[in-house]
C-alpha cells in the first residue's frame, strides 16, 4: 500500500523576521519573553534600591536602632549670649505623653496627616506634591515627606542634602529606605516623639525649646493656637517667625486650625475662634534669635574643618566676635535698602516677596541680593556679617564668596600706589578722552559717569569725584603691575589682570577681601584678616583655642594718612556725602571716609568706608550680573552707600536712619571718636584746589585749601592763573 504524500502548503513562505517569528513561536513564548524581560527589569530595580544605601550612604539598621543626640556646642556672641547650637539639639526633650493631645495633633495635620496609616512614606502624599510642581501649585499642595522621612533626614547625615537634579530623587530614595528602617524599629509614637524632639525651629531644636523661645513657655502649657503656631514655624522657620514676618505667621497657624478642624481634631468653630487669639509680639526675656545664620555658618565651617564631628558632639563654647545689636542694625540697614530699591520705579526685576515662601535655590536667586561686613579695623573682628537675603532659601554667601567688579571701590589702590611712589595729593591730571588698543585690535575707548571732561584737575578732586578717565592714566603712570602689586599686599586675593580696564574696577573681588584691605586706612598701614571667633573652650572650661588678630604692615603710615584725608573728602563732599550725610543723616561729629563703587553697566553698587574704630562695606546686585535699574543708573552712592551711613547712624546714636535730628541725649554704642589729627611726620602746605600750586596772591582765596605731603613731594610753584593760557573750570 502506497504512502500517501503530504498535501503540499499553498501559503509561500515566510519572507520577513516579523512572520518567521509568528510562524515558530507560540503565544506562551511571548508570555515567557514578556516574564523574562519583567524578571530582568524587576531585578535590576531591586539591585538598584538594594544598593542605594551601599556602603555608608545610610545609616544600618543598628545605626537606626541605637541612635542618641550627642551633647551639643553653644556659640555665643561676644558679650556671652548665645546665638546657636551646632549638633543635634535635644537639650530639653519632652515626652508625648506629657503633651496635650492638640500638640501632635497639630503637627500631625499639617506635616502628614495619613501618619498612622501609613508604613514609613505616603504614595498619596508624593503624588500630590508631583502634580502639585506639574501644575505650579506646589506651594499650596504641600511636600511629599513624610513625618518619618522628615525624622530620617534631619537624624542621619549620610542621607545628603540634595535639593535638585537627580541628587534630589536619590536623597528621596534614601530617606524611604531610612524611614521604613525606623518604622521597623520603633512604634509611630516613639516616631513622632523624636520628630517633636529633634525638628529645627530656627530658634533651637524641638518644640520644647520653640516654646520657651517663641512664647516664654513649656511646651506642656500651651493652647490650641499656640501648638498651632508652633506647628507653622517648624515648616520654614525663617519666613514663618512671628516677630519677624507676623502676617505671614499668621496666615500659616490660621491654615494649621483649618487642617485640625478638616481631621476633626477640633471643631470648624473652635478652629474659627482659636484664630482671634493674638500672636506673641514681644520676644521672650532672655531669649536671642538666630540673628546671624550667614555668620554662623561661617563659624560653623571654621569649626568643623578644625575639630571635625567633635564640634557637633563635645559640647564646646564657642565665644565669637559678633555684636549682636550690630548684627541688628546691619540687618535692619539692609533690608531697608533692599525695599527702597525695588520699591523705585526703575526697578524691573523679580520681587523678594515673589518666592519668599516656598522657594529654595541651590546658590543663584532671582531678585535683588546684597552683602554687608562690619569689623574692627584693629582686631579684624567681625561685628556683623549678611550673607544675603535669605539663609533658607539660598546659603551661598555673598560676603564671603561671590566674585564681583569692584568698580570704583578699587580706585583707592590706584591711587595709595601713586601716593606710595611719591606722587602727591594735588598732582594734575588731564580729564579727557583715552583711547587704548586692545589684543583684538579694537580701540577701548571708556567713559565718565558724568559726560562732560574737567581738563586738568589734582588727583584729590579725582578721588573725590570718581574721574575714571583720571584713574586709567594716573595707573598707567604709575605702572599698572605696581597697582595690582599694591592690592595684592593689602589684601584682595583673586585675580588682578595687568589691564588698564583694572585701574577703575574690572576686576572681580570679594567683599570680605575689600574689608581686610581697607582696615589698612585707618589703622594707619597695618591690615588685619578678618576673623569670627574670639576663643573656644571645651566641655569643662578649658580654653583650646584663641586665635590672634593676623595684622601685617603693608603701607608706610604716611601714605595711609594722605589717603584717610582723600577718602574723608568723598564722604565729606563729595560722591559720597548725600548718602552719608543727608540721606542717612550721619553727623559730622563721627569722623568718617569710603569710597562709592559702581561698574559701567551698573550691575554692582558698593560703599567701602570707616570711621577710626569700624570698618563697613557694602554691597548690592543681582546674583546673576545684569543693570539693577533699567538703563543702568544703579550706583554705589545711590543704593549702597546709603544703607552704610545708616548702619553707621545706628551704631553711633542708636536712633532711625530718617530721625536725621534726633541724637541728642541718647547713649551710643561706641564712643564718638575725635577726627582723625595731622599725622606728624606730614607737612601741612596751602595749596590752590585747582592747579595744586602753592597759594598765592594771584589765585583765589576761596580755592585754597591745607593739602598733606609726604616730605619731599611738596609743590615749589605759586599759583598764578593770570598767566595760565587756558582757563581752568571752575570745581565745587
Amino acid at each position: 500500500m502506497a504512502i500517501a504524500e503530504p498535501m503540499p502548503d499553498p501559503s509561500p513562505p515566510p519572507s520577513g523576521l516579523k512572520e518567521r517569528l509568528a510562524k515558530y513561536w507560540h503565544p506562551r513564548a511571548y508570555l515567557l519573553g514578556a516574564a523574562f524581560v519583567l524578571a530582568l527589569g524587576l531585578g535590576g530595580v531591586l539591585g538598584a534600591w538594594q544598593n542605594l544605601c551601599a556602603g555608608d550612604a545610610c545609616p544600618s539598621i543598628a545605626q537606626v536602632r541605637t541612635f542618641e543626640h550627642e551633647q551639643t556646642s553653644k556659640i555665643l556672641a561676644a558679650d556671652g549670649r548665645q546665638i546657636t547650637e551646632f549638633g543635634f539639639e535635644r537639650r530639653t526633650p519632652v515626652s508625648i505623653a506629657a503633651l496635650p493631645d492638640y500638640v501632635p495633633q497639630a503637627v500631625i495635620a499639617v506635616e502628614d496627616k495619613r501618619f498612622y496609616d501609613h508604613g514609613g512614606f505616603d504614595p498619596w502624599s508624593i503624588a500630590r506634591a508631583v502634580y502639585g510642581v506639574v501644575t505650579f501649585q506646589s506651594g499650596s499642595m504641600g511636600g511629599g515627606s513624610t513625618i518619618t522621612q522628615q525624622l530620617a533626614r534631619n537624624m542621619f547625615d549620610q542621607i545628603g542634602f540634595e535639593r535638585e537634579g537627580l541628587g534630589l530623587y536619590v536623597r528621596k530614595l534614601k530617606e524611604v529606605q531610612v524611614a521604613l528602617d525606623l518604622e521597623r524599629s520603633y512604634t509611630k509614637d516613639q516616631i513622632l516623639e523624636a520628630y517633636l524632639n529633634e525638628i529645627y525651629m530656627g530658634r533651637g531644636y524641638g518644640l520644647q525649646n520653640a516654646a520657651r523661645n517663641y512664647l516664654g513657655k513649656n511646651l506642656t502649657d500651651v493652647n490650641t493656637a499656640e501648638a498651632a503656631l508652633l506647628a507653622a514655624i517648624l515648616n520654614r522657620p525663617g519666613a514663618y517667625d512671628p516677630f519677624r514676618n507676623p502676617e505671614r505667621a499668621k496666615a500659616r497657624r490660621d491654615l494649621v486650625l483649618r487642617r485640625m478642624a478638616d481631621e476633626a481634631y477640633i471643631t470648624v468653630d473652635e478652629a474659627a475662634g482659636w484664630m482671634e487669639f493674638p500672636l506673641p509680639t514681644e520676644e521672650p526675656e532672655g531669649v536671642v534669635a538666630s540673628v546671624g545664620p550667614y555668620f554662623e555658618e561661617w563659624v560653623r565651617q571654621i569649626l568643623d574643618s578644625k575639630y571635625g564631628d567633635e564640634i557637633y558632639r563635645g559640647g564646646y563654647r564657642v565665644y565669637t566676635t559678633l555684636d549682636i545689636d550690630m548684627q541688628r542694625m546691619a540687618q535692619t540697614a539692609m533690608e531697608q535698602g533692599w525695599a527702597r530699591t525695588e520699591e523705585d520705579a526703575r526697578f524691573q526685576h523679580a520681587k523678594y516677596a515673589e518666592f519668599d515662601t516656598v522657594t529654595s535655590f541651590p546658590r543663584e536667586t532671582p531678585y535683588l541680593q546684597g552683602a554687608f561686613v562690619a569689623l574692627d579695623p584693629l582686631t579684624g573682628h567681625v561685628k556683623a556679617l549678611v550673607g544675603g537675603r535669605d539663609f533658607e532659601q539660598s546659603k551661598f554667601d555673598r560676603a564671603r564668596q561671590a566674585l564681583r567688579q569692584a568698580g570704583s571701590t578699587f580706585k583707592p589702590f590706584v591711587y595709595t600706589a601713586a601716593i606710595a611712589s611719591g606722587i602727591p595729593a594735588s598732582h594734575i591730571v588731564v580729564d579727557g578722552p583715552v583711547v587704548l588698543p586692545q589684543l583684538t585690535g579694537d580701540d577701548w575707548r571708556p567713559s565718565n559717569f558724568e559726560p562732560e571732561f574737567r581738563g586738568p584737575i589734582t588727583i584729590r578732586e579725582a578721588l573725590n569725584s570718581s574721574i575714571n578717565m583720571v584713574a586709567i592714566k594716573l595707573g598707567e603712570e604709575v605702572g599698572l603691575e605696581t597697582v595690582a602689586q599694591t592690592a595684592r599686599r593689602m589684601g584682595i586675593s583673586t585675580e588682578i589682570e595687568r589691564f588698564p580696564s583694572t585701574t577703575i574696577g574690572a576686576n572681580e573681588v570679594l567683599l570680605l577681601d575689600m574689608a581686610e584691605a581697607y582696615s589698612a586706612f585707618p589703622t594707619l598701614g597695618t591690615k588685619v584678616e578678618p576673623f569670627p571667633i574670639l576663643r573656644v573652650e571645651d566641655s569643662q572650661g578649658n580654653v583650646i583655642w584663641e586665635p590672634q588678630p593676623e595684622r601685617t604692615v603693608v603701607l608706610d603710615s604716611l601714605v595711609s594718612r594722605v589717603m584717610v584725608s582723600m577718602l574723608e573728602d568723598v564722604v565729606r563732599r563729595g560722591t559720597g556725602y548725600n548718602a552719608v550725610r543727608v540721606v542717612a543723616g550721619l553727623p559730622y561729629e563721627v569722623a568718617a571716609a569710603g569710597k562709592t563703587g559702581t561698574n559701567n553697566e551698573g550691575t554692582d553698587a558698593w560703599f567701602a568706608g570707616f570711621t577710626p574704630n569700624l570698618l563697613a562695606t557694602v554691597w548690592f546686585g543681582m546674583d546673576t550680573p545684569q543693570p539693577i535699574f533699567a538703563g543702568g543708573m544703579g550706583t554705589g552712592g545711590g543704593l549702597a552707600a546709603p544703607v552704610w551711613g545708616n548702619f553707621m547712624r545706628r551704631v553711633y546714636y542708636g536712633v532711625e536712619a530718617d530721625e536725621p535730628n534726633g541724637v541728642e541725649g541718647v547713649d551710643p554704642l561706641l564712643p564718638i571718636p575725635s577726627p582723625w589729627g595731622p599725622h606728624p611726620g606730614l607737612n601741612a602746605v596751602l595749596v590752590d584746589r585747582l592747579t595744586g600750586d602753592l597759594a598765592s596772591r594771584w589765585c583765589p582765596v576761596e580755592d585754597q585749601y591745607m593739602e598733606y605731603y609726604i616730605p619731599g613731594t611738596e609743590p615749589t610753584e605759586l599759583c598764578d592763573r593770570s598767566e595760565r593760557r587756558f582757563r581752568v573750570p571752575r570745581l565745587r
